[in-house]
């Protein structure tokens, strides 16, 4: 009983405490709950921050990452080195002819070999066909007869190449055919011969290297150059 008693009288003297001491205690609870209120915030402000920093150094390492692989994939270049180069001269001024050479020529010239592989004439160029612009010009059949044939003009274009590709000892030639008759525009055994579907003209590439071909005809003469594409 004592000590409620005892609880009790305290009880009475907080009750009639002056009203100036209990604003002076709710000043400082709020001060006291605006500090902690204040140094919550900071704390998470400064974690979001520190986010912030680890999220941007990630990214800034992550682009000179990329920037040094970039860097890296093109610091490496291609340089091109003749390694042939042989010309023939155009002895029939044939208009047709002459316009079947140019439209070949075109469509092969800038043409890629890749180390390894097997270069077919006719593969790479496909049937003459009047829808491609070809015209008839001066062929040889089978037993040596001359013919108007659409296309006529690509065996010199062959033969050029082919005469080009003889002096790389790494191109190794895996089909070759001589005319039935004749050319003026090269040696006797030098000669090329292709005919879609029958005679082909093939090679491949041993250089260790791709190669590139270039063909450039003029109203004189057929141009073929041999590039090897090195890596360096």
């Amino acid at each position: 009983m004592s000590i409620i008693f005892f609880f009790l009288v305290k009880l009475q003297m907080v009750i009639i405490m002056d009203k100036k001491k209990w604003i002076v205690l709710f000043v400082v609870v709020i001060f006291v709950a605006f500090c902690i209120f204040f140094f919550v915030i900071n704390n998470n402000s400064n974690k979001i921050s520190q986010n912030d920093n680890s999220t941007s150094s990630y990214e800034t390492n992550r682009t000179s990452g990329n920037s040094n692989t970039n860097n890296n994939e093109t610091s490496s270049q291609i340089v091109e080195e003749q390694i042939a180069i042989f010309a023939t001269k155009i002895y029939n001024p044939d208009p047709a002819r002459q316009n079947n050479i140019a439209i070949t020529c075109s469509r092969l010239n800038g043409t890629i070999v890749k180390n390894g592989e097997t270069f077919s004439f006719c593969n790479t160029l496909g049937p003459s066909s009047t829808n491609m612009g070809y015209q008839e010009a001066d062929v040889f059949d089978r037993n040596g007869n001359k013919k108007k044939g659409l296309g006529g003009g690509n065996c010199q274009i062959s033969t050029t190449l082919y005469n080009a590709v003889l002096s790389v000892p790494s191109l190794q030639v895996t089909e070759r055919h001589a005319h039935s008759n004749y050319v003026p525009y090269i040696q006797k055994g030098k000669d090329a011969a292709v005919a879609y579907g029958s005679y082909d003209f093939k090679f491949v590439n041993q250089t260790g290297n791709d190669i590139k071909l270039n063909f450039q005809p003029s109203a004189s003469d057929i141009t073929v150059s041999i590039v090897s594409l090195k890596v360096q």
